[in-house]
């Protein structure tokens, strides 16, 4: 797979991260409108928690002199991230393109705000985006 282009890379992860999610015993491409809400939650914990673990990886408790970065498991927990942000993705009907698309877009606005100070939110200036 290392030789795949990136766009192709991202496919091949959302690809076998439906995969492992039927597996497990959800079909994340295929989640009825009216269950997504309990997936959209039960992604959001999950990443909550390998978060948390990815906190656990770095020294941030400043009272601690025993704790050590743990730059591996650090990577792991962001990988951990990774494949619970693609469940999420499929939850809510986004495929690896869209995804990618979406991003563009978002970073367009973002760059936008910061040339322009962000000084006052503007709750509209992410309204036009769409996949």
């Amino acid at each position: 797979m290392e030789s795949e282009r990136p766009d192709d890379c991202l496919e091949a992860m959302f690809r076998m991260q439906a995969e492992l999610n039927r597996r497990i015993g959800i079909d994340t491409t295929a989640v009825p409108e009216d269950r997504q809400p309990e997936w959209i939650l039960n992604y959001c914990r999950a990443l909550t928690q390998e978060a948390a673990e990815l906190v656990d990886s770095v020294p941030w408790k400043w009272w601690a002199r025993y704790q050590e970065y743990e730059k591996q498991n650090a990577r792991v927990e962001v990988i951990d991230l990774f494949h619970f942000l693609i469940s999420l993705a499929q939850v809510v009907g986004l495929s690896a393109r869209d995804v990618h698309d979406l991003y563009m877009q978002k970073n367009r606005v973002n760059f936008d705000r910061q040339d322009t100070g962000y000084a006052v939110k503007d709750p509209d200036d992410s309204a036009h985006l769409d996949v």
